[in-house]
């Protein structure tokens, strides 16, 4: 790059040129002088007629979100330039000298051009005159648009504290007025390129400029309002603070390209339930204090989405593959928007629940009679689960959390269907133990079914990490595990990795089960996606010595079985062998054991324990289905523009709510999980309940 702070600055930039040809390397020359940003093929070029040529008075010039190095150039006339510097010191390079350029000829226009005193018109006239598709109703004419009102309050009159409802109300407004401004910008550039009143009239650009500057400034005056509202929220400002004009977080400019409209619906027009969805106030407002959940109001689940509909996928396969043309291999996806058509009907805090499909092989476990047969019950119990945390045969991807969303559910499962003894149930005790029933000293019978609980929280955005925890109180047993979820482009496949680890407790043996988690991979996502784990994974308890190692085996290029997993259990203090495991994860396991025995396990026969879930009217708005309810309801419905609509909004609120939290310092307050060293471990759990109780017990005695 050439140039100083006070001459011409030039360079190469890549510039985004189209859906197909994507990033493009231009060469860029800023002429302060002319007030004009050129762009050329190459810098051998640059003698020759400028390839574009961009106007920088009124334009907005704003860094992009979406990462540290890409900038916007929205000119007066709606013409827009995607930029990206190599990196972020040369984007604030360019960005700076921009917006310097952009204020001094946007000031000499202002100066050289008196306010439209003698030219008094309504769009809606000049519109029947020219050009009929123009037409106005008076409400939206430029004069209408700009009248607002002043109030001054009563001297000695205190300022009433906002409330979140009103910020509401002024968002709508706002929406309104930003419909408004885009009506205006479109009737003026419909006008004819000729004539009376041109969409060229240097009166009509200036218009333009200012409408466009307006709005921004009044999006400032409301993030300040945001700003002010947040800190009331946590006290006052602290000594020495001060609000100053920042950067725009709504470039109105964004909504149009090369000088027409794009398809963004004003905000009055979305439905109501995504206004809904937008204007949910910051969860740190909302009551972060952990919520007992009684399991009596949850009921038993009756949804059953299978994904095995390939027909949004089978219409969209250009979209797929415009998307494809985009990424590169090894790419991260974390921050990559995907399609809609390619969602499950649920959040991956759900899909973690459904791990636990298979409760009474979980509460087993504990009741094994050796080290060595809890350590083979924990193996099978976890070889069985990911069966069931597949939702069809089809691959879809589960909801990306929003930070602070949670899921809640429970499993109730007879007693009499829980393995005690190796290779036995409780059926095969004696009729008393089936029918007598123990009371509790208020006399009421107890169950005869075991509870188990489950409750995940979306702890981080950036990285993206689930925490998620279950018991069985009657069991004295648990289960505690963060995740962080790593994607990459594989080419034809989407490879998923499952940073993080878990840890069951028994602890009526004391015992603690550290365990880690395979990849995932998303194969064949042009034809019929389906999912394949792989990878190594393994099982440790210090205190018995006892360890598992498993392989998830991946496909090979020619032959081979697919779902192939194989794994062994030994004694790591005699390095002994007690248990090999080979077949298929989603099918038959087959168990032979040191003794000779072999067992054999039919996950497509296994009884499914359904999940008990609370009605939605009982959740609160942060709990996964009532999150995400209107983007499931339009995916069942197959209306895919409805579901992305809703599912944006829900983005486009937590990215607001980071940004509103980076600025005032907040930090973002957890519900369930506290953090522990690298990972997270819910607030309550079961080891330290029964520890306070047995304090107690024992100071009683």
């Amino acid at each position: 790059m050439c140039g100083d702070h006070m001459e011409n600055i030039c360079g190469y930039l890549m510039k985004y040129t189209n859906l197909v040809t994507g990033w493009q390397y231009r060469y860029f020359v800023l002429n302060n002088d002319a007030g004009l940003l050129e762009y050329f093929v190459n810098e051998q070029s640059r003698l020759l007629k400028p390839r574009g040529t961009l106007q920088l008075a009124g334009a907005v010039i704003s860094p992009s979100d979406e990462d540290s190095h890409t900038f916007t150039v929205n000119a007066a006339s709606g013409e827009q330039y995607k930029l990206r510097a190599t990196d972020a010191k040369e984007r604030q390079h360019w960005v700076s000298r921009l917006q310097i350029c952009t204020q001094h000829h946007t000031e000499a226009i202002g100066k050289n051009n008196p306010p439209l005193k003698s030219r008094s018109f309504s769009l809606a006239s000049q519109g029947s005159a020219n050009s009929p598709g123009v037409q106005r109703r008076p409400s939206q004419n430029a004069v209408s648009f700009f009248n607002v009102g002043h109030h001054r309050l009563p001297t000695g009159k205190r300022v009433p504290i906002m409330q979140p409802d009103h910020l509401v109300d002024v968002r709508e407004m706002m929406s309104q007025a930003e419909g408004q401004q885009r009506d205006l910008i479109r009737s003026i550039e419909c006008l004819p390129a000729s004539g009376h009143l041109t969409s060229l009239d240097q009166d009509l650009l200036m218009l333009k400029a200012t409408s466009m500057a307006t709005m921004n400034c009044l999006n400032d005056c409301f993030h300040i309002l945001q700003l002010q509202h947040a800190s009331q929220q946590k006290g006052s400002l602290p000594a020495g603070t001060t609000i100053s004009w920042l950067e725009p977080k709504i470039s109105l400019a964004n909504h149009f390209k090369n000088g027409a409209a794009q398809n963004f619906p004003a905000e009055i027009n979305k439905p109501a339930s995504v206004r809904e969805e937008q204007s949910i106030a910051e969860p740190c407002q909302l009551t972060r204090e952990p919520e007992e959940i009684n399991t009596d109001e949850e009921l038993e689940d009756i949804c059953d989405d299978k994904e095995d509909d390939l027909g949004a996928v089978e219409e969209q396969r250009s979209v797929i593959l415009h998307l494809l043309s985009q990424l590169k291999l090894g790419m991260d996806l974390t921050r990559v928007v995907l399609p809609t058509f390619i969602l499950e009907k649920r959040s991956l805090l759900e899909m973690y629940a459904d791990f636990m499909s298979h409760p009474d092989l979980f509460v087993a476990i504990t009741n094994g009679s050796s080290p060595e047969e809890r350590m083979i019950r924990f193996v099978e119990y976890y070889l069985t689960s990911f069966h069931e945390g597949r939702k069809g045969a089809i691959a879809k991807k589960p909801y990306n959390p929003i930070i602070g969303e949670t899921f809640h559910c429970s499993w109730r499962m007879p007693k009499s269907n829980v393995a005690t003894e190796a290779g036995t149930n409780s059926s095969a005790h004696s009729p008393l133990e089936q029918v007598t029933l123990p009371k509790d000293p208020e006399g009421q019978v107890e169950p005869d079914y075991y509870t188990v609980k489950f409750v995940a929280e979306q702890v981080s955005h950036h990285p993206p990490v689930s925490g998620f925890y279950a018991e069985c109180v009657e069991k004295n047993m648990c289960v505690n595990a963060h995740v962080w979820t790593k994607s990459k482009f594989l080419g034809m496949s989407i490879g998923v990795t499952m940073v993080g680890e878990g840890v069951l407790h028994l602890l009526e043996h004391g015992e603690e089960y550290t365990f880690s988690l395979p990849c995932a991979y998303a194969r064949s996502i042009l034809t019929v996606p389906w999912v394949e784990l792989g990878g190594k994974v393994n099982i440790s308890c210090a205190k018995t010595g006892y360890s598992a190692s498993i392989n998830f085996h991946t496909k090979p290029f020619y032959g081979g079985k697919l779902h192939r997993v194989t794994g062994e259990v030994k004694q790591n203090m005699t390095n002994t062998v007690v248990c090999r495991v080979q077949g298929e994860w989603n099918s038959v396991l087959e168990f032979t054991y040191s003794n000779g025995e072999t067992k054999y396990v039919d996950l497509t026969k296994l009884s499914v324990t359904r999940k008990r879930v609370r009605p939605l009217e009982k959740q609160g708005p942060f709990e996964s289905r009532r999150l995400w309810q209107h983007v499931t309801e339009s995916l069942r419905d197959g209306d895919i523009d409805k579901a992305t609509e809703h599912k944006r909004a829900l983005e486009e609120r937590q990215r607001n709510e980071e940004r509103l939290r980076a600025e005032t310092e907040t930090p973002w307050c957890t519900k369930y999980f506290l953090k522990d060293g690298d990972g997270w471990v819910y607030h309550k759990p079961l080891w330290k309940t029964v520890s306070a109780a047995q304090t107690q017990q024992a100071d009683n005695n």
